[in-house]
């Protein structure tokens, strides 16, 4: 029988039980998708950087690491079924294109491999003293050989990751939190620079930089199929899409509360001016408190942490790929997805992060705007065709050239046309501009003489 089926056959008080056991799991799941290596490692950190500025620094990282990939995941349930669905009403081309960057810069081509290469420098090298090119290979086969066993079945996932592995991540994460907060004391040391002066924005550039508004896109799919999977949906009960709304908002919940936890840890850490990234913090935090062993409790932190999201990352690419090219198999894109990160892994992370994080950046832009007018539409109550094409094509149009400029391409050109919109140095000066591109939108979809529009190109 299966899970729909069986779920019509049973009790209201069962059909409750089961409902909420599953919307647990699927929260669990999509937790442990979005907690990665950058996660783990951005609010120590900032906790050991922003000092006495911690809670307006810590409220800008939230704001841009947890509400934002919220939001991006509930316009994605809104809107269809994944980013495909999403991107379409910013016309064909762009509903092809966009989804196909999004899924191959955060999965195979960059976000994938790094997963491998955090676990093998923070959870593999330091415990076993080992750290060679030949180790590194070996151990990062046996890693996505691990990946490729969760993900081969396309059912399922939800389980294996969110029954199993994020309980256990958690517990592990908790302990090492609580044994550093019980032990140290807040240092009260004085905030750096650029927490000094502006804490708020600045937290949002951390959070932004975590990648998981883009990577809210991506999953989608998985959790929507999970959710179908276990019978979410069927016989009348909660409906597919309020059920992943409900997992995205516990998910958010849930990272908020761990983010918080480490962006505490950081402040009680030693001597914080000497650190440069949260992984040496919680490295050095974990072996102050717990000697040897909390090495290791650390390492298995960072490990469950990554390959939980590297599952899902080619989980979710691979359903997608599926979707769009249905003549290869889910199975045999993960495969090919999972021998791609192994190989980047390996050979070539640092060549492809020069690639990767001027696209990934560009994307941005586009990905926020498209999010913001899918939930604002429904205000309006009427189909948004110059706004969506306006919005959109104008945050492509002002990313590309920030990300040209960032490279060195016609820099001195291209500051002189971008470098006067407000908070162009923090990198959101694309705001301004493409707000007023929307207004312009909204102006000609509500004027009569364009109500009637073209079919999208």
């Amino acid at each position: 029988m299966s899970d729909s089926a069986r779920s019509a056959a049973q009790s209201p008080a069962v059909q409750s039980t089961a409902v909420f056991a599953t919307l647990t799991t699927a929260t669990l799941m999509l937790f442990s998708m979005f907690f990665g290596a950058g996660n783990l490692i951005f609010p120590p950190i900032l906790g050991a950087q922003a000092g006495t500025h911690f809670v307006p620094a810590i409220l800008g990282f939230l704001a841009a690491g947890v509400a934002l990939p919220v939001v991006s995941m509930i316009a994605v349930v809104l809107s269809g079924e994944d980013v495909l669905d999403l991107s379409r009403q910013a016309g064909r081309f762009f509903g092809v294109v966009f989804p196909v960057l999004i899924y191959l810069s955060i999965g195979a081509f960059y976000a994938v491999p790094r997963t491998a290469v955090v676990s093998y420098s923070t959870a593999f090298s330091p415990v076993f003293g080992v750290d060679s090119q030949a180790s590194t290979v070996a151990f990062c086969a046996v890693y996505f050989l691990v990946v490729w066993l969760m993900c081969y079945r396309e059912t399922g996932l939800i389980d294996r990751i969110g029954k199993w592995l994020t309980p256990v991540l958690l517990v592990l994460l908790a302990l090492m939190v609580l044994m550093a907060l019980r032990q140290l004391e807040p240092t009260g040391a004085a905030a750096a620079e650029k927490f000094a002066e502006h804490p708020g924005p600045t937290g949002l550039i951390e959070g932004y930089l975590t990648m998981d508004s883009v990577a809210a896109l991506a999953f989608g799919i998985v959790v929507i199929s999970a959710l179908r999977e276990k019978g979410i949906g069927a016989g009348g009960g909660m409906g597919l899409r309020r059920a992943a709304i409900i997992a995205a908002i516990g998910a958010g919940a849930l990272l908020g509360a761990v983010y918080i936890a480490l962006g505490l840890v950081g402040r009680v850490v030693p001597h914080p001016e000497q650190y440069e990234d949260g992984a040496a913090i919680l490295t050095d935090i974990a072996y102050a408190t717990m000697g040897q062993p909390g090495r290791v409790l650390f390492g298995s932190v960072v490990l469950l942490a990554c390959i939980g999201t590297a599952a899902g990352l080619i989980g979710s690419t691979s359903g997608f790929f599926h979707r769009l090219l249905p003549a290869v198999s889910y199975q045999q894109w993960v495969l090919v997805f999972t021998l791609v990160s192994f190989a980047v892994s390996t050979v070539g992370l640092q060549s492809v992060l020069a690639i990767a994080g001027p696209i990934i950046g560009f994307l941005y832009p586009p990905a926020i705007t498209l999010v913001a007018i899918t939930l604002l539409a429904p205000l309006w109550q009427r189909r948004l065709y110059y706004t969506f094409r306006l919005g959109v094509w104008g945050a492509v149009v002002w990313s590309l050239l920030a990300s040209l400029s960032s490279v060195g391409v016609a820099s001195a050109r291209i500051e002189s046309l971008i470098g006067w919109s407000p908070m162009h140095e923090q990198q959101l000066g694309w705001l301004l501009p493409v707000i007023g591109l929307i207004v312009v939108g909204l102006i000609l979809d509500h004027a009569p003489a364009t109500r009637k529009t073209p079919a999208a190109a």
